[in-house]
């Protein structure tokens, strides 16, 4: 029999009663995730990614398999803000009672200090995941977590516009994620969310063209996890602030290896697109897990594997 485990997580001030969250975009706004499995048990709830205007994504086909995980270029399909402070936003805070993340995305700097400012009246929102990292976007997103000096003018925007608590979203298609994750806590960052989706394409051989219409995608699933595991630890070794660590998490072990090198808490994305029930099975793994590795509290495991080495 597992004893009694303390699966309490925080990141920064936002408390959760576990660390296992979804990841944006995988989620929408909880309405379809609710008729799945209770969505009550998640550890946080993180929205889908929020445009000003609503959007209606990329043209099809925008999803496509590839060995050990898949490829996207949705393009942040959304109602826009208007429609998700009215319908979504409260209809999920009815479903859910602990803390709501509301990923924010923007195309100018200006644009995600607006939308900042509006998830910052509303009660529901504990938290901002703001998305400078989208790869499949034909403008915006990326360009934004790419470069250091722009990271750090929508943080510094979105932090003088929102008191909320601010994660910032991370891109892995970089060649120093430490120096943009520095970049971002100097300017007021209270977390950071890492990693996104990494940039790829494939070829349909009977078509002779790329399978995806915007041709390059988000590369998601198992086959990230190395990478991301990689990028977690750097970061842990660069910042002070909390991460919130995802990229191919797919079982409890893969959460707990997220943990030691540094994460507070984690998200699932693509496991859980292809088995809705993941983000609870996790949740019911992680005690046994931590329990075998001789620990009684969650939080006692971030950033362990950085111990004593050197």
């Amino acid at each position: 029999m597992v004893s009694a485990v303390d699966l309490s997580a925080s990141v920064g001030a936002v408390r959760l009663k576990n660390p296992v969250m979804p990841a944006s975009g995988t989620f929408g706004f909880g309405a379809d995730a609710a008729r799945l499995y209770d969505i009550t048990r998640l550890g946080g709830a993180v929205m889908k990614g929020v445009t000003k205007e609503p959007r209606f994504g990329n043209d099809q086909p925008r999803v496509t398999d590839c060995p050990a995980g898949m490829l996207n270029a949705v393009g942040l399909e959304n109602p826009g803000i208007d429609s998700v402070m009215k319908q979504e936003l409260p209809a999920l805070a009815r479903m859910y009672k602990g803390p709501i993340i509301a990923n924010v995305c923007g195309f100018t700097v200006d644009e995600y200090a607006e939308l900042a400012a509006r998830f910052d009246e509303s009660q529901d929102v504990a938290a901002l995941e703001i998305n400078i990292s989208c790869p499949n976007v034909s403008h915006g997103g990326m360009a934004f977590g790419t470069d250091s000096v722009a990271a750090a003018a929508v943080t510094r925007a979105v932090r003088r516009a929102s008191g909320k608590p601010i994660w910032v979203k991370l891109s892995p298609n970089v060649t120093d994620i430490t120096r943009i994750a520095r970049a971002c806590e100097d300017e007021g960052a209270d977390a950071l969310c890492l990693i996104n989706t990494l940039l790829g394409m494939r070829v349909d051989l009977r078509t002779r063209r790329p399978a995806l219409a915007n041709t390059f995608g988000g590369l998601s699933g198992p086959c990230a996890l190395p990478v991301a595991l990689r990028m977690v630890w750097q970061v842990y070794e660069a910042v002070r602030i909390p991460i919130v660590g995802m990229g191919g998490v797919s079982s409890a072990r893969d959460a707990v290896e997220m943990t030691l090198a540094g994460a507070s808490a984690v998200e699932i994305g693509t496991a859980a697109l292809v088995d809705p029930s993941a983000l609870i099975r996790v949740i019911d793994e992680l005690p046994r897990v931590i329990t075998e590795m001789g620990y009684a509290r969650y939080a006692d495991l971030v950033g362990k594997a950085h111990q004593g080495k050197g």
